[in-house]
């Protein structure tokens, strides 16, 4: 999914098992008058990314209403630039909040704690910072944190995935993983995750190829899977890699994908039947209250330390038919 999220929602709710109640007031924020304009720093995954530019378009609107202007640093999904970057805003003092997609969030633990100790507002979005992946709270003293748990996120696929195989009728079911990428933390957890729960429920995981998180990506690999299992009958992936893989399986009606973002494209699947489910953080509304939060507490206000970005959608992120009805995609591919 880094190239994910949906939907029109604006309520923003904490989790009610993450330090439900648990608010956060800034420092630093004595200092700050109440009309000053604030300078938020969006630190996303790349700017070539459809999932950080739905995060991107929140960031902005919610500074553009909140007195703050916005800038997108990218570091093209490469950690240890992203890692500089950090440092150097820091150390020019170029942002008053900064907003986190961390690419590597073990190695940036460093610079956010130096940017806290320089009274910057740090807001972690998305990817946990820190060695855990299986947690929405806080694994910095003094951040922010608005994230989807990667293991979370796997239970979730793995879910949809055994719900697929019920639609299918098939028993025993085969299952194709698609990874995102084989050198991120991240997706190690989710795929651990997902692979776990897949396998608890029942299902024979036959292939767990990477996917990567392009169409292009995922239909190589699904070519793969194709060749040695051809009698897959659930695939998951990113949903740019579902994207590629089900127009392989176009037709079939023994073949069911489940995606891991909330594009239009991803919408479209779910709601013609191709798919059988997708993940979907509303990654729009995520970055937006992300960054009301960071501007917030930068002026002295209480707000939530974490927030599950699965709780900013009214069905645990499992978006099937049923739960994506009437509703709209808030980026695309």
């Amino acid at each position: 999914m880094l190239g994910a999220a949906a939907l029109a929602l604006t309520g923003a709710c904490s989790n009610p098992n993450a330090g439900a109640g648990t608010t956060a007031s800034s420092a630093a924020s004595s200092t700050v008058d109440a009309d000053q304009q604030l300078r938020v720093g969006f630190f996303g995954f790349a700017k070539a990314n459809s999932f950080a530019q739905a995060a991107w378009a929140g960031v902005q609107e919610a500074a553009q209403e909140n007195n703050a202007t916005a800038e997108f640093v990218d570091s093209n999904f490469d950690g240890a630039v992203q890692v500089q970057q950090l440092t150097d805003a820091v150390t020019s003092k170029r942002f008053d909040v900064v907003v986190i997609q961390a690419n590597d969030g073990t190695a940036i633990t460093q610079p956010v704690k130096q940017a806290l100790a320089a009274g910057i507002t740090v807001v972690v979005e998305f990817t946990p910072v820190g060695g855990r992946f299986d947690t929405v709270e806080p694994q910095v003293d003094g951040v922010i944190s608005i994230v989807d748990a990667p293991t979370a996120n796997g239970e979730g696929l793995a879910k949809m995935g055994l719900d697929a195989c019920k639609q299918l009728g098939k028993q025993p079911c085969q299952v194709a993983y698609l990874q995102g990428f084989d050198n991120y933390p991240l997706d190690a957890a989710r795929t651990e995750a997902a692979v776990n729960a897949l396998k608890a429920g029942g299902a024979d995981v036959v292939a767990s190829p990477i996917g990567g998180y392009t169409p292009d990506s995922g239909r190589t690999a699904m070519q793969n899977v194709l060749q040695a299992n051809p009698g897959v009958n659930v695939v998951i992936g990113s949903s740019q890699a579902i994207e590629g893989a089900s127009a392989l399986t176009e037709g079939r009606t023994d073949v069911l994908y489940v995606g891991n973002g909330g594009s239009a494209q991803a919408y479209a699947g779910v709601m013609d039947g191709t798919w059988y489910g997708t993940y979907v953080i509303p990654e729009k509304t995520d970055g937006k209250t992300a960054t009301e939060l960071g501007l917030k507490k930068h002026r002295g206000e209480d707000v939530p330390v974490a927030t599950d970005s699965a709780d900013l959608t009214p069905f645990k992120a499992l978006g099937t038919k049923e739960s994506l009805q009437g509703l709209t995609a808030e980026y695309s591919d």
